[in-house]
């Protein structure tokens, strides 16, 4: 898979993509992912890439030369087969089933905006998706950007050492992942779970089963009963 990134904050990325499964996936060769600063592509001398809302307002909105060269240069003979994901509060909420479907594409181009907006004409001829991760505000698009590339990347085949774990997560399947224990078998007087340490497999995934639905309908009542 191919990301690219388009942002004004190419530098916010470096630890995110130095480090962990991103890292790891791409030294596999099975991601690559290309920064491209929209500053660069601004027309004007001052690299200017925002300006004042027609009609009034407060705040600043992204220029629309600077994203249509970048996006015509990053996407060239793609087309509209590259989906591109602008981040937006306006956006549908990221879940587990759209990191699957864009798991599955050779390609995706990730927009991340800036100031108060993006000129809404570059949506109208861009854009394919807008995605939000949560139902608050943030100052720019390259921390949705570093989540949604997070929780893609990890359902690539290979990047996982072990590709059970990715499927047994929370919100992969209609339940919230169940309790997790490890050694050692007593710390600070609580003990691990006897089924857990009983050999019985039938019997633990009775009991994982139990604790995930518990869970579910505990903390995600929504998911559990439905919207």
């Amino acid at each position: 898979m191919r990301i690219d990134i388009l942002t004004l904050f190419p530098e916010m990325f470096s630890g995110f993509l130095e480090n962990g499964i991103v890292n790891r996936a791409a030294k596999k060769g099975l991601v690559e992912v290309a920064l491209h600063n929209i500053r660069d592509y601004s027309t004007d001398k001052h690299q200017q890439v925002d300006d004042y809302p027609f009609g009034g307002g407060a705040g600043l909105v992204m220029k629309p030369e600077p994203l249509y060269n970048a996006l015509k240069d990053v996407i060239k003979d793609g087309g509209d087969k590259v989906p591109v994901i602008y981040f937006t509060p306006q956006g549908r909420l990221l879940n587990q089933d759209i990191s699957n479907r864009y798991k599955e594409k050779e390609r995706i181009v990730l927009l991340c905006g800036h100031y108060k907006e993006i000129d809404q004409r570059i949506r109208d001829m861009f854009v394919t998706d807008e995605i939000s991760i949560g139902d608050y505000v943030l100052s720019g698009g390259e921390l949705p950007a570093m989540v949604m590339i997070d929780s893609v990347v990890r359902l690539i085949d290979g990047v996982l050492g072990d590709m059970e774990s990715a499927l047994t997560d929370s919100h992969q399947g209609k339940y919230l992942g169940t309790k997790h224990y490890t050694r050692p078998y007593m710390f600070e007087g609580m003990a691990v779970p006897d089924v857990l340490v009983s050999g019985n497999h039938k019997e633990i995934e009775l009991w994982r089963e139990k604790q995930s639905i518990k869970l579910t309908k505990e903390r995600r009542p929504d998911l559990y009963y439905g919207k």
